[in-house]
């Protein structure tokens, strides 16, 4: 009996241990935040990949041109930031801002080069193929579904709505939500930018 309980509590120990290995090695190998490598297509219809912005802050957006308030109160709360900034004299040339399409069948390259213009000069707009699209969506961990709606012409998008910001090395920092303002966003910028 004392034998048969030795070899139980042994072959416990053995089960925790093993389980303790995989739990820390899955945790090494797991990528902390959202982000990835892409490549998709500029509004200017030049092929672009995240590597272009190593050395800068990028700011995603994920939205679409054809949404009626939510993408054009947020991609003007990143411009007025932008603004806010360079008005105190900062060197806002380290921030990308960038507004990745989660509708890439109405929003081509040519429907995105009339929409950017509209907020701050240095945004970039980009889009891609559907798989293209899914690809990136999923790897920031972004929620996007078509829904019909009677009395919309066409269709809208749910989606989520962040702003990603995106280390100069490529990795996840924070996102800024609704509840961010132009101000939060321009003061959490201030200690990393020089002015000119």
């Amino acid at each position: 009996m004392k034998t048969v309980r030795l070899v139980a509590w042994a072959a416990i120990m053995l089960l925790l241990a093993w389980g303790g290995m995989r739990f820390f090695s899955q945790s090494e190998n797991q990528v902390s935040g959202p982000g990835g490598p892409f490549t998709l297509t500029a509004h200017t219809g030049e092929k672009v990949s995240d590597s272009d912005f190593r050395g800068k802050y990028m700011l995603i957006y994920f939205g679409y041109s054809y949404c009626p308030d939510v993408c054009r109160i947020e991609l003007h709360k990143l411009t007025v930031a932008l603004e806010l900034l360079e008005g105190e004299g900062y060197d806002t040339s380290l921030i990308q801002p960038l507004f990745i399409t989660i509708d890439p069948e109405r929003d081509t390259a040519a429907e995105l080069a009339d929409y950017v213009p509209d907020f701050h000069a240095s945004l970039i707009g980009l889009t891609g193929s559907l798989a293209d699209i899914a690809d990136i969506a999923a790897k920031y961990k972004v929620y996007y579904r078509k829904r019909v709606q009677e009395g919309i012409d066409g269709y809208l998008m749910d989606h989520q709505s962040y702003v990603f910001v995106m280390n100069p090395d490529g990795s996840y920092n924070r996102l800024f939500t609704a509840r961010d303002t132009p101000q939060d966003i321009a003061d959490t910028f201030k200690p990393v930018l020089t002015k000119k």
